[in-house]
């Protein structure tokens, strides 16, 4: 059943990638946006989350706010899906003419300094068209990716990476290949707001201890590659359009592999916390980010969550 499930699943996804190709841009992200909000007023696909998620992060701010939040948090996502039916097709140039970058070319000297980079980024904005806008500037890109229970669609989103020029490693062969990549002076980006099942770390987020995985703190203290953060935001408009910023982690290791691990993934949720502040309706609030991290001061609706 479930085989039958993802092949109807996959028909459905091909033949909105059809339509939405042969719509214009300014409407074809528009009914993205119309089916995202749909999705969390209508369907209220875990909107129970979404709105717990603000109510734990924006705690001070009005419930309006909050609902205002939510709700251009769904359409947001809607219309980037709408993008990322489109960016396959997407040449080089015009993944350059959609995207501006900050910080870049301190970004383009550490990739090129034989070092290797780790570049981290979050659920934020278009994670998707920031790899593509480094792959297309001639920085080579590997992207660290999680793998998918419908395997047809897994195999169209990193179809869709490597025509944007980014080559993926699957998150089983993370371990070796990641440092592999990071010893041959390559860059390796990983989305690292991930909530850790198993082996995280607590992690500050939004003043709430989130499980964190350990592992990208792990391949640039084993590798001695650079940090960078970066994040790709989707600038207002009817098209698709992107700052994209790049900026070093600021973080000195003592030595001691536990208070590193700890102090290099507080550091990147700080930069993610202050970049989530600045755009909060570009967050995907949908992921139950602090699941499974029950601790002091948490309070008893996190520790019980489902």
């Amino acid at each position: 059943m479930a085989g039958a499930g993802h092949r109807l699943e996959h028909a459905a996804f091909r033949l909105a990638r059809r339509v939405g190709g042969l719509l214009p841009e300014s409407v074809a992200l528009a009914s993205g946006a119309a089916l995202g909000r749909a999705v969390g007023s209508g369907l209220r696909l875990r909107r129970a989350d979404v709105d717990r998620h603000l109510r734990w992060a924006f705690p001070d701010a009005s419930d309006p706010w909050r609902q205002r939040v939510a709700r251009a948090s769904y359409a947001h996502f809607g219309r980037e899906a709408a993008v990322m039916l489109r960016a396959a097709r997407w040449p080089r140039e015009h993944v350059v003419e959609r995207t501006h970058v900050e910080g870049f070319e301190r970004f383009r000297a550490a990739a090129e300094s034989g070092r290797g980079v780790v570049l981290l980024t979050g659920h934020l904005g278009n994670w998707e068209i920031g790899g593509a806008a480094i792959a297309a500037r001639g920085v080579p890109l590997d992207v660290v990716g999680k793998g998918m229970s419908n395997r047809r669609f897994q195999d169209d989103l990193f179809a869709t990476r490597a025509s944007l020029g980014m080559r993926v490693i699957e998150m089983g062969e993370a371990s070796r290949e990641a440092l592999r990549s990071l010893g041959a002076g390559r860059v390796v980006a990983l989305l690292a707001d991930q909530q850790a099942h198993r082996g995280g770390v607590l992690v500050p987020f939004f003043g709430r201890p989130a499980s964190t995985a350990r592992g990208p703190a792990l391949f640039a203290m084993r590798s001695g590659a650079s940090v960078f953060v970066a994040f790709a935001l989707r600038q207002p408009g009817t098209l698709a359009r992107y700052a994209v910023t790049f900026e070093p982690l600021l973080f000195t290791p003592s030595g001691a592999t536990e208070a590193d691990v700890l102090g290099l993934l507080g550091a990147y949720g700080a930069v993610l916390e202050g970049a989530i502040r600045r755009a909060p309706e570009q967050y995907f609030w949908q992921h139950r980010r602090w699941k499974n991290a029950p601790g002091p001061g948490q309070g008893p609706e996190l520790a019980s969550e489902g």
